[in-house]
């Protein structure tokens, strides 16, 4: 088996544990279960872990060059290292989800901006969550309710910054960082494509410019290669004009040849 039929047949069951651990991780910051449920909670999250670590091991045996594969999906590493990112797993399901298959440049910019949508949604959700669960309770700090994270992950990703609600534990800043990071890096995401957007728009306008006017330079064309072909044609010479009718001939007078005796009788 190849690795890459290995990350096929695993696709839904990892993006299906992803949000069994965001769900497990939402319950244990926003409840704070305990008992059978805190148990289970903890339970799910440890096991997805655990998913996570096989499906990377698999697929780091599997791959030809190994250390080259590493690098090329150090995400990989951050998951399984850092579980409150292990919901990042279901942009997946954005990505095969999305319908925007027009053509080649609409589908690569239905992509982004489809793994932009999905990727805030959820950055947003997790980054809440986990700076409820590093801020609350710590001396000084002032997000203490799962709304404030919210408000506070949003005027951060939008690199808005009001200040009213900040981090003061290092873990705290350190989820800050990466979240302001995260709206910069989508702010360019977002003009990007909206830059090419409107010079695709542009680029179709001239082209269909330049075809109009590459049509009527071709009429012109014709036109003068007609009229340079009927000036140089040859032509009939003009017909000669009528001239003078002759004048008619004079009689002979008496005697003449030709003429009438006339006797005179007496």
């Amino acid at each position: 088996m190849t690795e890459k039929r290995w990350a096929e047949l695993t696709e839904w069951p990892l993006i299906a544990a992803a949000l069994a651990f965001l769900v497990a991780y939402a319950v244990t910051v926003l409840v704070n279960p305990v008992g059978a449920a805190g148990v289970v909670t903890e339970v799910v999250i440890i096991g997805t872990w655990v998913l996570f670590a096989v499906d990377f091991g698999v697929r780091l045996s599997l791959a030809e060059r190994r250390g080259r594969w590493v690098i090329r999906h150090w995400y990989e590493v951050a998951v399984i290292a850092l579980p409150m990112l292990r919901p990042l797993r279901l942009l997946r399901l954005v990505m095969l989800l999305s319908v925007m298959q027009r053509s080649a440049g609409t589908a690569v910019r239905g992509q982004v901006i489809a793994y932009a949508a999905g990727s805030t949604a959820i950055l947003l959700v997790v980054s809440s969550l986990a700076m409820l669960d590093a801020e609350r309770g710590a001396p000084g700090g002032s997000i203490e309710t799962y709304g404030e994270a919210l408000w506070w992950s949003v005027v951060t990703v939008t690199t808005v910054g009001y200040g009213d609600l900040a981090p003061v534990t290092p873990v705290g800043r350190l989820i800050a960082a990466g979240l302001m990071i995260a709206g910069i890096a989508l702010l360019g995401v977002v003009t990007a494509t909206l830059a090419s957007w409107i010079v695709d728009r542009v680029t179709e306008q001239d082209e269909a410019n330049q075809a109009a006017t590459q049509a009527q330079v071709r009429q012109l064309s014709a036109d003068i290669a007609a009229l340079r072909a009927e000036l140089n044609s040859p032509r009939p010479g003009p017909a000669p004009a009528p001239g003078p009718a002759p004048a008619p001939a004079p009689e002979p007078g008496p005697g003449e040849p030709g003429g009438t005796a006339t006797e005179t009788y007496r």
